[in-house]
């Protein structure tokens, strides 16, 4: 079974994302796997709990998920590598993924835009990469 790969982690509770997975499934997916890459809580400076970033992740995950399977498709998930790319990566071995959405928050506030990985994602991998930049009044990442 083909599978679409969702990574997200701040904009999972996103408007954006939510509409990108909607079209999906109206179009016709029905299996999704979500890679959550365990990254830094916004503001953690130089030192941050690994374990409540994680734990934080793991619940938007999980209300993530739900919300897919919600909409009749099918999805799972996993907290990743901190490094996208990485994650995306780890995720994506023995898996039959046909595309993948990378959701990010808008650009003053994304590490991942800063750190330029969409264009490392669409150089490690071979299939259609969707870039899907939450709006600047949206909640998520609060």
């Amino acid at each position: 079974m083909s599978t679409i790969l969702i990574v997200a982690n701040q904009t999972l509770p996103s408007e954006a994302l939510a509409s990108e997975v909607a079209g999906r499934i109206a179009a016709g997916a029905r299996d999704f796997h979500v890679v959550v890459p365990a990254t830094p809580p916004p503001g953690g400076g130089f030192t941050w709990d690994e374990g409540a970033a994680r734990q934080a992740a793991q619940e938007r995950l999980a209300a993530f998920i739900a919300g897919i399977v919600g909409q009749g498709a099918t999805a799972d998930g996993e907290i990743g590598d901190r490094d996208p790319v990485a994650a995306v990566r780890d995720a994506a071995r023995g898996r039959d993924i046909t595309a993948i959405i990378l959701s990010t928050l808008p650009s003053g506030a994304s590490k991942w835009l800063r750190q330029d990985v969409p264009s490392r994602l669409k150089g490690a991998m071979t299939i259609p990469i969707a870039v899907v930049t939450e709006r600047e009044s949206s909640a998520a990442g609060r």
